[in-house]
């Protein structure tokens, strides 16, 4: 009952607060894009944001390794169908010409590269020079997931302003995904699964009111927050053009 509880004041689904906003984002940059504009999905992945891109000239590339289970460490995603790719390659050799998409979108992927500025010079040179767009998201601190396939923890703002600027990309803007009592709500309702499935443990009555009532306060901070996303939020939403 408590747990339940407490999954009304803060919903235990906190994932909702990081993924919709950056769907929502992706969806308006997109719908941006002028029709039929050659865009990649660099890392696509299942595909999730194709359904954003009816208007463009969709290809999707992926390496194609994980399965889904991964090595069983962290979090790991069960099922991962990738039957539907256009390219399977390295993110950092795609066998595409110089120049040949006028977008390139690039979500939740650059912690699973071992050289994401590798990626970025992909990316400069896969893209067209006169109106090339570089739209990219991933987390600003993110635990392990789709192991081994998991090489950074995350990206700060700093990292796209020193990096981009230096790979030829003009920044448009750097958007926030969320903020700090979010990110916290979202860790904090991992508790009950990281005892039980490393700690061999249940929680009491008493520890589940304790969660009840931090989130109860992390809800209220959320609510009355006005700039702590340059403390720590979920992940930075990046649009950038290429330099002529």
């Amino acid at each position: 009952m408590i747990t339940r509880l407490l999954q009304r004041v803060f919903p235990a689904d906190n994932q909702e607060r990081n993924s919709e906003p950056r769907e929502m984002w992706l969806q308006a940059v997109l719908r941006d894009i002028p029709a039929g504009s050659r865009i990649l999905d660099a890392g696509a992945g299942e595909q999730a944001h194709k359904k954003y891109c009816d208007h463009l000239t969709y290809v999707a590339q992926d390496f194609a390794q994980y399965s889904g289970h991964g090595d069983g460490k962290g979090l790991q995603c069960g099922t991962w169908n990738q039957s539907h790719l256009d390219i399977v390659s390295d993110i950092t050799a795609i066998p595409e010409p110089d120049g040949s998409f006028d977008a390139i979108m690039c979500t939740e992927v650059f912690e699973h590269l071992p050289s994401p500025l590798a990626a970025l010079d992909e990316f400069a040179r896969l893209l067209n020079p006169s109106r090339g767009m570089l739209i990219l998201t991933a987390p600003f601190c993110a635990f392990t997931h789709q192991a081994p396939y998991f090489f950074g923890t995350g990206f700060s703002p700093y990292w796209y302003l020193e990096h981009l600027p230096s790979k030829g990309f003009e920044i448009i803007a750097i958007q926030a995904n969320g903020n700090f009592p979010a990110y916290l709500a979202q860790e904090t309702a991992r508790i009950p699964y990281i005892a039980q499935r490393y700690c061999n443990m249940k929680l009491h009555p008493w520890e589940e009111l304790g969660l009840l009532l931090t989130r109860s306060l992390l809800w209220r901070m959320y609510q009355a927050d006005t700039s702590s996303q340059e403390f720590a939020c979920f992940g930075y939403h990046v649009l950038a053009r290429k330099r002529i």
